[in-house]
């Protein structure tokens, strides 16, 4: 049996545009054009979830989709950094902020390392393999980011090195206890 997973992040919100730690925004209108470049990409799924934040079941909806909420496809928990720019951070705690960059096992904001995101998104990833028929996610860049290691193998500093805009397309494939990534397109270029 070969289970199916996309995962999609969700759209623009004003956390995303102006490169701010995430709260729980609300996704800001998309374009039509964006939309319909997704539908088109998108098959028909057996199971479909969602995150629990407010900007992927507002995805969900923009899509047509009914969801699930599942709450391990949650966004990374940045503690006291929620909802302040990066740049604002980076200045204000310049040591912490290297340490969340440079060690993902640092948590020095007091929510989640990086590392226990890949783990919680590794697991449910896992326990993915043994459905049958195709699953759709809408989620959060950072847990698309976390499967993407996961299916790769690749050590957690790689989570740095993988770009995922607003409605990006994750699609993978799980047979033989794994999972492989078979595309990963942004909205963009999807026609």
């Amino acid at each position: 049996m070969t289970a199916r997973l996309d995962l999609v992040a969700h759209g623009v919100t004003a956390a995303t545009r102006e490169a701010r730690f995430p709260d729980d925004d609300a996704l800001e209108t998309p374009s039509a054009g964006i939309v319909e470049a997704l539908r088109i990409r998108m098959r028909s799924y057996r199971r479909v979830v969602t995150a629990p934040a407010r900007a992927a079941r507002e995805t969900a909806a923009v899509l047509g989709l009914q969801a699930d909420v599942e709450a391990a496809l949650r966004d990374c928990d940045c503690g006291r950094w929620r909802g302040h720019a990066a740049a604002d951070v980076a200045a204000r705690e310049p040591r912490a902020f290297a340490a969340w960059l440079g060690d993902p096992a640092a948590a020095p904001h007091d929510g989640e390392s990086l590392a226990a995101l890949i783990e919680r998104v590794g697991a449910w990833l896992r326990e993915s393999l043994s459905r049958e028929g195709a699953t759709l996610a809408v989620t959060h860049a950072a847990v698309v980011r976390a499967a993407v290691v996961n299916a790769l193998g690749a050590p957690a500093p790689a989570f740095w090195r993988i770009d995922v805009a607003p409605f990006t397309l994750a699609r993978f494939s799980g047979h033989e206890g794994r999972w492989n990534l078979v595309a990963l397109q942004p909205s963009g270029s999807m026609a």
